[in-house]
């Protein structure tokens, strides 16, 4: 019996390697494309810890996309209410305040940066 369990802790050995290095890989994958979207639309570096950036980076990334698949793409908005949207993303900067709503459904995005605390807007000027 001995035996089979020693085969089954070495599978799933290997299988949780193999698992850490397929999330490294697509954690950066992702990490790449929110940099180069955030450079693209004109994205304000994040605030906070160094530890949550890149994370609060991915976070915001994945929701503002999300946001205009919703809004946008299928829910008819038009460009310019979409680029007052923009604006207000941009002025949110607290990296621990992407993470927080990164569980949060696209269409949701508008509200949820109104409710932003002045504490989750940055400093800098937001409008470029």
């Amino acid at each position: 019996m001995q035996r089979s369990t020693d085969c089954w802790k070495a599978a799933r050995d290997a299988d949780s390697v193999g698992k850490e290095e397929w999330l490294a890989n697509r954690r950066a994958e992702e990490q790449h494309a929110a940099r180069e979207w955030a450079q693209r639309f004109e994205m304000p570096p994040l605030e906070g810890p160094e530890r949550a950036l890149e994370w609060g980076e991915r976070s915001r990334h994945q929701l503002v996309t999300s946001a205009h698949t919703a809004l946008v793409v299928e829910g008819g908005w038009e460009e310019a209410d979409w680029a007052e949207l923009e604006d207000k993303a941009r002025a949110v900067t607290r990296a621990g305040w992407w993470i927080d709503q990164r569980d949060a459904e696209g269409s949701d995005l508008l509200e949820l940066l109104e409710a932003a605390a002045d504490g989750d807007r940055g400093t800098e000027n937001p409008f470029r």
